[in-house]
């Protein structure tokens, strides 16, 4: 493990920390849209290359009782691609299509894949497991959709995510691992959230002052379970796991809180001998795709990896 911040983000960091602490002496409380603002504002403000795709568009992933908002991204219209599904991070309380387009098109032009952005149901107003369940209809009901849009793609489905959205896509790989209608090839976790218990020592060695802190991560948690459920049980880290599982690519961060629960996930992976990549970042903080302008180099290492990942 790296023993210092990147010195690209220690400048920022250090603001941040300042912000952080002057909201905490006016006792400012966590609420939702304070935390989809912030992290609108800082994707909005430190991701600002959009690359320009031949075709976007929106559509809804028709399911047995709710509608699932997405955003396509189609790198080559002309030309049968595979299919990524991509889950947005923000604690399952914050983040969006709208957040994550400048992110979701990279991946699209990184890798040659058609990207589908997931709008999945965000707590506190529609708590677990509703995301889980949007995510696998998304992903069982998704090829009429992108027929309907006459999009060209082959049979091959990759579920993607970062933070909250990796733990929903290890959830539907864990789930989907013995059902063959749905033909999960692979994963992608990037700095994904897995342990709902918070029970690996990096949340407390990590848990004040790099951006992602505990005192958040608990309370989006607490948000995301308020009507109950079982938080080890919905863990993705304590879900069982065979060779059955997809071929998998975690993206790791040093100075990360969750950094732990991804190393354990491998560890895992590597116990059952399914296939895996893991590729850590040991200066880096949890959601440095969200702070491109600083880190443009790690950014694109961390593309150019998922999209060896996907064309190998």
């Amino acid at each position: 493990m790296s023993t210092s911040l990147s010195p690209k983000l220690q400048p920022w960091l250090d603001q941040v920390n300042v912000l952080l602490e002057q909201q905490r002496q006016a006792g400012a409380s966590f609420s939702p849209i304070s935390a989809r603002e912030a992290l609108a504002y800082v994707t909005m403000n430190l991701v600002t290359q959009r690359p320009e795709l031949p075709w976007v568009g929106d559509a809804m992933i028709d399911t047995d009782d709710y509608s699932v908002p997405v955003r396509i991204y189609d790198p080559a219209p002309e030309t049968p691609k595979p299919v990524c599904v991509y889950l947005h991070g923000g604690g399952h309380v914050a983040g969006g299509v709208t957040v994550y387009d400048s992110i979701c098109r990279k991946l699209a032009k990184a890798s040659g894949h058609l990207v589908v952005s997931v709008e999945y149901r965000l707590a506190p107003e529609c708590p677990y497991p509703l995301a889980v369940d949007d995510t696998l209809a998304v992903l069982k009901h998704l090829w009429p959709a992108l027929e309907a849009k006459q999009r060209k793609v082959v049979k091959s489905l990759t579920v993607a995510g970062d933070s909250a959205g990796g733990a929903l896509a290890a959830t539907a790989s864990a789930r989907l691992q013995d059902d063959d209608s749905i033909p999960l090839h692979r994963q992608i976790l990037i700095y994904p959230s897995l342990d709902y218990t918070l029970s690996c020592p990096s949340v407390q060695e990590l848990g004040q002052g790099y951006f992602l802190e505990e005192a958040r991560i608990r309370w989006y948690f607490d948000s995301y379970f308020r009507l109950g459920g079982d938080r080890r049980e919905a863990s993705a880290l304590f879900m069982p796991m065979t060779k059955a599982m997809p071929d998998t690519l975690v993206i790791t961060a040093g100075f990360c809180p969750l950094r732990d629960e991804g190393l354990a996930y491998v560890k895992r992976l590597e116990e059952v001998g399914v296939m895996y990549r893991h590729h850590h970042f040991p200066d880096m903080l949890h959601a440095f795709l969200n702070m491109e302008d600083l880190v443009a180099k790690e950014c694109d290492e961390a593309y150019q990896a998922m999209a060896a990942f996907l064309s190998q």
